[in-house]
């Protein structure tokens, strides 16, 4: 059973008149990649790209030079993260450049990140400014009809007669069952056997088993997968610490919220979390396993940051590898949902830098060779 390794994509490297509302004129994700800082010795920031550089998105061609490079590699297809509001997408155009370029040989998928935006990685207090809402059938269906010509479209990912669709977080949208199901009668007219629906990440499943029961998979999003296993540990801790802050800021005017902003980012260890995910066995035969080549999210946190301290392409190479052989003897299927093609804001992207050239990209053609 080969793996077939689907890297989640970010389109957000090319202007919207919302971001230059927001944000100010030119605003795409490289803004925040160009300004970051080395927070702490040996610390690998700014990341810089090489080859077609800072590019943009809105050039269908960047877009044919990733799909060369992913499939030379044995990326099997990307996951293309999309965002609908009310009744519009966001951050679509290069989803239908692509779309409208047949040439570009590359299976690929959608993952509809269904949260409302806020400006929570610029500031400590967010709020929100692109509210997430759902509607009624009238807007199901416009939403839909937009995703329709790429379930038609001969590369994207269909199982057993279903396009595969992932939602970020299912539960946060009180009407999910009932949109999906009117999505599914939907695809059954236009041809389609339904779909095959799966989450990105599946926190507190417990209050939410519903939802959980009804769709076909759940993803490992990796790193957050393993960091939130024991999901209500970690919510029992933060509750105490967030009252602690509270009782001092309100009691004596103390604000301990300071400490990370003068001593962060929080580090964590890359071979730490690469192992813990190397021996978690899915809890449910619905799993998808995950992985991630790197995480450093301070190009948009600075300070209030998480780094993964310690990976190398090298090291990636070996758990890749290891994590292909534990979703052949472990898991229902042989996707692997990696973390990720081009999240340069987040440190997790497969694409050439100036530090190590192609070779975590090349580190996923290896991985796939011989692992036993």
């Amino acid at each position: 059973m080969d793996a077939k390794i689907l890297a989640y994509y970010l389109p957000q490297f090319h202007e919207i008149p919302e971001n230059n509302k927001w944000w100010g004129k030119g605003f795409t994700e490289w803004v925040n990649v160009k300004k970051a800082e080395s927070l702490y010795e040996d610390h690998y920031q700014p990341r810089i790209p090489i080859e077609n550089g800072y590019y943009d998105l809105s050039d269908v061609d960047v877009m044919r030079w990733q799909a060369g490079i992913a499939k030379e590699n044995n990326v099997y297809g990307f996951c293309f993260y999309h965002y609908w509001f009310s009744d519009k997408p966001l951050l679509e155009k290069p989803l239908i450049n692509w779309l409208n370029a047949p040439d570009i040989d590359l299976p690929y998928c959608f993952c509809w990140a269904n949260e409302s935006w806020t400006n929570g990685w610029a500031k400590a207090e967010s709020t929100v400014i692109m509210e997430q809402k759902y509607g009624d059938k009238e807007e199901w269906r416009r939403h839909f009809d937009f995703l329709l010509p790429f379930f038609k479209d001969k590369r994207y990912i269909i199982e057993d007669g279903m396009p595969l669709i992932v939602i970020y977080r299912p539960y946060l949208c009180g009407c999910i069952i009932e949109m999906l199901d009117y999505w599914k009668e939907l695809a059954k007219e236009n041809g389609f056997i339904g779909l095959k629906i799966a989450s990105q990440r599946f926190e507190n499943v417990d209050n939410h088993k519903d939802v959980f029961n009804y769709l076909d998979y759940h993803i490992e999003y990796q790193p957050g997968h393993i960091s939130s296993v024991n999901i209500e540990k970690i919510s029992v801790i933060k509750k105490i610490k967030e009252d602690f802050h509270d009782f001092l800021l309100n009691k004596f005017n103390i604000d301990i919220s300071f400490r990370q902003k003068k001593f962060g980012p929080m580090k964590r260890d890359y071979d730490d979390a690469w192992n813990k995910i190397l021996n978690y066995d899915p809890v449910d035969p619905k799993a998808i396993a995950g992985a991630f080549v790197d995480w450093d999210n301070t190009p948009r946190y600075q300070r209030r940051g998480t780094v993964y301290v310690g990976g190398t392409p090298k090291k990636f190479e070996s758990y890749l590898k290891r994590q292909i052989k534990h979703v052949e003897t472990k898991y229902n299927n042989n996707y692997v949902f990696l973390f990720a093609w081009n999240e340069w804001g987040e440190g997790g992207y497969l694409e050439p830098d100036k530090k190590n050239g192609y070779a975590y990209l090349n580190a996923v053609k290896n991985a796939q060779g011989n692992h036993d």
